[in-house]
């Protein structure tokens, strides 16, 4: 049997080591399963997900010219119905923070149709927070040199 790329066997993981594990397939061919292709989650020790001599599903995910091949068992296993594709879940956004320490002002939003800003408004906010943080910079940069002068 001719491994391709994208196939899906059951092979036998005969060594582990801290980055992957070494997977022989029935033709008697062996690869690699990375430890970043063991599992759909962190994987801090292989020792957790597969044990030597265990047999696992594992799809092909490429072929080097020199003989090496990459194996996935992540991937072979099909996802469940409705299952989410993103590795890592949505973060909540985080609080903004001002240079010197305390929270942005909130901006009121606009009386627009949708009720978000309109690009002008934006536009006003972003060139008042600049002008602010350039004075705020420029005063405290002036202050710093005129104390190395004297």
């Amino acid at each position: 049997m001719q491994l391709q790329v994208g196939m899906v066997v059951e092979g036998k993981v005969t060594g582990i080591t801290k980055f992957g594990a070494f997977v022989t397939m029935p033709d008697g061919k062996s690869g690699l399963v990375h430890i970043s292709e063991i599992a759909n989650t962190f994987v801090n020790d292989v020792h957790d997900f597969v044990q030597d001599g265990q047999t696992v599903k594992v799809k092909v995910i490429g072929i080097a010219d020199d003989g090496k091949i990459n194996l996935s068992i992540k991937r072979a296993e099909e996802p469940a119905p409705g299952a989410r594709s993103e590795r890592r879940p949505p973060r909540a956004p985080a609080p903004a923070q001002r240079p010197y320490g305390g929270p942005r002002q909130a901006v009121p939003p606009a009386n627009g149709p949708s009720g978000d800003q309109s690009f002008e408004d934006k536009l006003k906010h972003f060139m008042q927070e600049s002008d602010s943080r350039m004075a705020d910079n420029k005063m405290y940069s002036d202050h710093r040199t005129s104390r190395r002068r004297k």
